[in-house]
């Protein structure tokens, strides 16, 4: 197999989270690009993400799933879904995720909670459902979206800093327990990404400016960014890679 070859995933299937827009779906594009045929789930039909890689000559197929209240047996029955209709599961990559804004002093249970399930929770019993069908099936990947917050603390972001520094300790948890199974794990942890979820500081101005100055790239990063890194993770080529947190940054952590 030639190096080119190994970051092919024809033949495969992934499963991707928040398939609807941004990041999910720049990264579900940049998969089926490589050949792999899309299971997109978010809490509403993945129609456009669907009609994009369709015109790929890929096969997709849409899940309408509300993580905020998805049982662990919902999300049993999310894997079993995928391999009923598209034939298997190679990849997984958690992506959906929310984010809550208050001060810490006047954060409420709610902001928690529906943060921590879906942010947290679903990431890791997809993880397990997932590995329970790739274990028998010759292995396969799984990747989470970890976030710069997964190494600093934030402001006004409690529930989203704990979410996102509890999938950086159980990508790292899983890969040891899954590597000897032939499955890979690990995390991309994206910097400012010009999303909806970012939207409020790019609408700030001075908190725009001050991202923006930190950054050695100095620009907001783009969901097509994420498109190398996602195929990677999930080819052959990262198949010595296990338990990995990927800045993709801009080099923000480096200043």
């Amino acid at each position: 197999m030639s190096v080119l070859d190994s970051f092919s995933l024809e033949g495969k299937v992934a499963l991707v989270t928040g398939a609807g827009r941004g990041l999910g779906q720049a990264m579900a594009l940049g998969m089926a690009e490589a050949g792999a045929d899309i299971a997109g789930l978010d809490i509403m039909e993945c129609s456009e993400t669907g009609e994009q890689i369709s015109a790929l000559g890929k096969k997709f197929h849409s899940i309408v799933c509300d993580l905020r209240q998805a049982s662990v047996e919902q999300l049993g029955e999310v894997v079993a879904e995928v391999v009923e209709k598209l034939g298997g599961l190679d990849i997984l990559l958690n992506n959906a995720g929310i984010i809550r804004r208050a001060p810490i002093l006047d954060f409420s249970e709610e902001y928690w909670d529906d943060v921590l399930q879906i942010n947290l929770k679903a990431a890791f019993f997809l993880s397990q459902a997932a590995a329970r069908h790739m274990a028998p099936h010759g292995g396969g990947k799984i990747i989470s979206i970890a976030s710069m917050l997964s190494f600093q603390g934030g402001i006004l972001v409690p529930s989203y800093t704990a979410a996102k520094s509890g999938i950086a300790g159980i990508t790292k948890a899983l890969a040891n327990e899954l590597a000897g199974q032939n499955i890979n794990v690990n995390a991309i942890a994206p910097g400012y990404m010009a999303t909806d979820n970012t939207a409020p500081l790019r609408a700030d101005e001075a908190r725009n400016k001050s991202i923006l100055e930190r950054i050695p790239a100095g620009r907001w990063g783009d969901p097509a960014d994420l498109k190398g890194i996602a195929v990677f993770l999930a080819s052959a080529a990262s198949d010595y890679m296990n338990g990995a947190i990927v800045p993709m940054d801009g080099g923000w952590l480096c200043r």
